[in-house]
């Protein structure tokens, strides 16, 4: 199951592993690199809103994650192919196809998850889906480049032919998943069989008439949420160029210090998110990483100190704003519109994603990497002003957000309890009024029976009354 997505997370950031080659052999400028990341998030502003569904009513969780998972493979396929025949539009096809099958895949992840665990072991297994996911991202950072150049010795030249075999061998991994899903529909298929269990769903419930009823602090979680990964995945797109060009580290120093994000968010990402569940206070943790990842921008941009430690600095931000920023959704959303807030949440990051990687991109091109910096530094900024706003709107609606652990236990607790005594108040209720009815003995409930059956009743028997009385006496 955690390696269900392996295969996924390695090939998206093929090209940021290969930013240099890529570049070089298809003759295409920075804007047009990001492309492939836009084309990546275009369907999956639609598809956050559907895949569930998908699951749900069409596919199924098995055959759905299948299909997902041959779409990831097929995507990275046709991309490989646009490479080994020096077509780059084929390259951009390919990289939309990945995308049909990659957010969906993570949500069948996330629902055999459900279906498979409950309770603390949840968490667990969420956490390591998530640490299996980074090491994924972390493997392909550090090892494409050395298989661009075994491909290069073994051709004997560097070209559009090197950078499409070299996208093939890495397109391996995705055969690797696509295995793991057959694996796993067999297994959940058995399991079906000898426990007689149902199939997992995603339990979303998506309207798009409940974004109307959406509050401010719900807007202001999705402006954090653009805002702030807007500044992180296209930085770690564009990353190694930046600290070969910036820094003059070699290709493997640069391949290493752009994945230590990824490095870091692995075994952090579990721990973050018991910190943030024993201690409560979810928007001080996000302005905390909001705050973090500003800093670790400003280092970047503006001094040649180590960039090991601004790395290092936004690699914890990332895994700590992750923790406490999706769960706020919860907080804020009732449970029946929490598939449409989440959605949307996704939707509207995929959009900001594919409208800031060509933004990014365009600005590398003509300005260089310090305006680029620069505008990442905004992005945080923006994300940052609306931390501020969510802050005092939480206080002044008397939101919950910022409630510590203790307290939303304990209030928790009086909700559940003074539940409970109302429900003891109405079965109560419901047995007093059952004392006060008549009841029936066995020759109205035998008169009942005989009634129902068809049978012809004498005119002065009464189906309600054990007594021989006559109709006009009942009248």
């Amino acid at each position: 199951m955690c390696f269900l997505g392996f295969g996924s997370y390695f090939c998206y950031d093929n090209p940021a592993a290969l930013q240099t080659q890529v570049q070089r052999d298809m003759k295409v400028n920075t804007a047009q690199f990001m492309a492939l990341y836009a084309w990546y998030s275009w369907p999956n502003v639609v598809l956050c809103f559907f895949g569930g569904f998908l699951i749900d009513r069409v596919f199924g969780i098995r055959l759905g994650t299948v299909i997902f998972s041959i779409f990831v493979c097929a995507g990275q396929v046709v991309f490989a192919l646009g490479a080994l025949f020096n077509t780059f539009w084929l390259m951009e096809v390919g990289r939309f196809i990945f995308g049909i099958g990659g957010e969906s895949l993570a949500v069948a992840q996330n629902t055999y998850a459900v279906s498979w665990f409950k309770g603390k072991e949840l968490n667990l297994v969420f956490g390591l889906q998530l640490s299996m996911a980074r090491i994924g991202s972390t493997v392909n950072m550090n090892i494409m480049g050395w298989i661009y150049s075994r491909v290069q010795d073994l051709l004997g030249y560097a070209g559009p032919s090197t950078l499409g075999l070299a996208l093939l061998i890495g397109g391996v991994t995705c055969l690797f998943s696509l295995g793991c899903a057959l694996i796993l529909a067999y297994l959940d298929r058995r399991a079906e069989k000898l426990l007689c269990k149902e199939q997992g769903k995603t339990g979303e419930v998506i309207k798009l008439t409940d974004v109307k009823d959406f509050s401010l602090s719900l807007w202001l979680i999705f402006v954090i949420c653009v805002c702030y990964y807007a500044a992180v995945f296209p930085f770690i797109g564009l990353g190694k160029v930046f600290f070969i060009e910036k820094f003059r580290f070699s290709p493997q120093e640069a391949s290493a210090i752009n994945s230590i994000v990824y490095i870091i968010s692995a075994p952090m990402s579990p721990v973050f998110g018991l910190l943030v569940d024993k201690v409560g206070k979810n928007i001080i943790w996000v302005l905390c990483a909001v705050v973090t990842t500003l800093a670790s921008h400003i280092m970047l941009a503006f001094t040649f100190w180590n960039p090991w430690i601004a790395m290092c600095l936004l690699g914890v931000a990332y895994s700590l704003l992750a923790c406490a920023l999706w769960p706020m959704v919860a907080f804020v959303v009732p449970e029946h519109q929490l598939g449409t807030a989440y959605g949307f949440m996704q939707s509207i990051q995929n959009l900001g994603l594919a409208v800031i990687a060509i933004a990014a991109g365009m600005i590398l091109d003509t300005r260089g990497y310090l305006f680029l910096e620069v505008f990442f530094s905004a992005c945080v900024c923006l994300s940052l002003l609306a931390v501020v706003m969510l802050y005092f709107v939480n206080h002044l609606t008397g939101g919950d957000l910022n409630w510590s652990a203790k307290k939303r236990a304990k209030l928790q607790k009086a909700a559940a309890s003074e539940a409970e005594e109302q429900e003891r108040l109405r079965r109560q209720n419901e047995d007093d009024l059952a004392k006060l009815l008549p009841k029936a003995d066995a020759f109205s409930l035998r008169n009942k029976y005989l009634s129902r059956l068809g049978a012809q009743l004498p005119a002065h028997y009464s189906s309600c009354f054990s007594t021989l009385a006559h109709r006009s006496v009942l009248k």
